[in-house]
């Protein structure tokens, strides 16, 4: 755990803008000093009135990286993308029988890292799931939030038909599992004022199964050098969820930044790799070099700043994402599917280029032998679109650990412990011969 925390980095875990922390330093909310640069930062003992260091200061982080688990729990992913997700479901510990995915480039990332993986390519409305009905411990999926109908009254199960939110829904009725995960933007709490959250979970009633508390998690509390926050809603089958106690992750008591993404430490063991990556225009290039480390279009000469935002210039909004450049020793701004799109600039801190391929995975915590398919633009894609390896992996060790708890109470079949390798794999692999998309067998030709 760190002595101090900059400013900017304390808005970061706080979620709150640099605007509301030099507020808070102005009427004496909270105390900071000064270093002998000029630099401010806060003292760590002063923060404690803050959760989100109180729980940095108490955190079982250490602890709950010991979890394992008790026997081999089987899994399902929907909306697979590149993988991040699932593999930190299996750093965590699940067996995946099935990952579903649309995107071509992204299933063939999928393959060429985990060739052992089923990896089924195409669109989910022509998958049918019922030959694994009560087959397979856990379901999860990143779904798209695509927009959704309020017409009736009920808001449930059959209102939301035309989502791919429903596919997900289709899945667990068929699959009956224990317990599902869907992910998505933070954006969703508040989709529709609140609405869209509501018809989710009358959805989730319908299906037969108890929702937790969604939570909005800040992946730089989960050991990952990026302000990615991820909406997190899990659900427990009703004939199980009042025996069980579901507790979300401990939180990490450091603080990643892309200094610990980019060079030997913490995170990885060595630099990172050299990549491709996109390069600037001329014309971008000379605008980029003015900017400094952690700066935006703010930091350009007036007369550049506006011939480079032309007509944004004189828009409301920080515009913050235009021309900026990254600092070292913070995390990460959100990825984008594009790290030299104008409106969500990605640079690197001290050279004057996009972030490479690497650079970003690293960012996303992928391993560096995590290799991406399909074009550069793709790659990109695959890579901005992922959620966090390590934020997974953290959301998979909680689950690993309920799981463990039903085995304890006798919830569980246990007649496939964890020594007997890939026996549930093995028996449910012919179930996933008449599953194949439409898409795949045209994708193979």
């Amino acid at each position: 755990m760190p002595k101090n925390i900059s400013i900017n980095n304390l808005s970061a875990l706080l979620g709150v803008s640099r605007a509301t922390i030099d507020a808070w330093i102005n009427n004496g909310k909270i105390d900071c000093d000064t270093d002998s640069s000029g630099n401010r930062f806060f003292s760590i003992d002063k923060l404690t009135n803050f959760p989100e260091i109180s729980a940095m200061l108490t955190t079982n982080w250490d602890k709950e990286l010991d979890t394992i688990p008790l026997q081999e729990y089987t899994s399902v992913e929907l909306f697979a993308g590149a993988g991040g997700l699932a593999l930190g479901m299996e750093k965590a510990g699940f067996k995946h029988l099935l990952l579903n995915e649309f995107d071509h480039n992204a299933c063939q990332t999928l393959r060429c890292n985990r060739p052992e993986w089923n990896v089924k390519e195409g669109d989910i409305h022509e998958l049918d799931f019922t030959p694994l009905k009560d087959k397979v411990d856990f379901l999860s999926g990143g779904f798209p939030c695509q927009a959704f109908s309020y017409a009736g009254k009920r808001l449930g199960f059959e209102e939301t038909r035309g989502t791919l939110f429903f596919e997900l829904a289709r899945a667990v009725k068929e699959i009956r599992p224990k317990v599902f995960l869907g992910e998505n933007v933070r954006g969703l709490l508040e989709h529709d004022n609140g609405r869209t959250l509501k018809t989710i979970g009358n959805v989730i009633s319908d299906l037969g199964y108890t929702l937790i508390e969604p939570k909005l998690m800040r992946a730089i509390q989960y050991n990952v050098p990026q302000k990615r926050e991820r909406l997190i809603l899990l659900a427990i089958r009703n004939d199980i969820a009042p025996m069980v106690h579901f507790s979300w992750p401990d939180v990490c008591p450091e603080i990643r930044t892309l200094r610990d993404a980019f060079y030997e430490g913490a995170l990885y063991p060595c630099d990172v790799p050299v990549s491709n990556g996109q390069v600037y225009p001329p014309k971008k290039q000379a605008v980029m070099e003015l900017v400094p480390e952690g700066g935006d279009w703010r930091d350009l000469p007036e007369h550049i700043a506006r011939e480079y935002l032309k007509g944004s210039y004189n828009l409301g909004g920080g515009k913050t994402g235009m021309a900026r450049r990254l600092a070292m020793d913070e995390p990460s701004l959100t990825l984008t599917c594009a790290p030299a799109q104008k409106q969500t600039e990605r640079c690197h801190p001290y050279e004057t280029r996009p972030l490479t391929i690497r650079e970003y995975a690293r960012i996303q915590t992928f391993p560096d032998d995590w290799n991406f398919c399909g074009p550069l633009s793709a790659q990109y894609k695959q890579i901005g679109n992922a959620v966090p390896v390590n934020l997974s992996w953290a959301i998979g060790r909680s689950i690993i650990r309920l799981f463990n708890d039903m085995v304890q109470l006798g919830l569980m079949d246990t007649k496939h412990k964890k020594t007997t390798g890939a026996v549930t794999y093995t028996k449910l692999h012919g179930l996933f011969e008449g599953m194949a998309c439409d898409k795949q067998e045209k994708y193979s030709k």
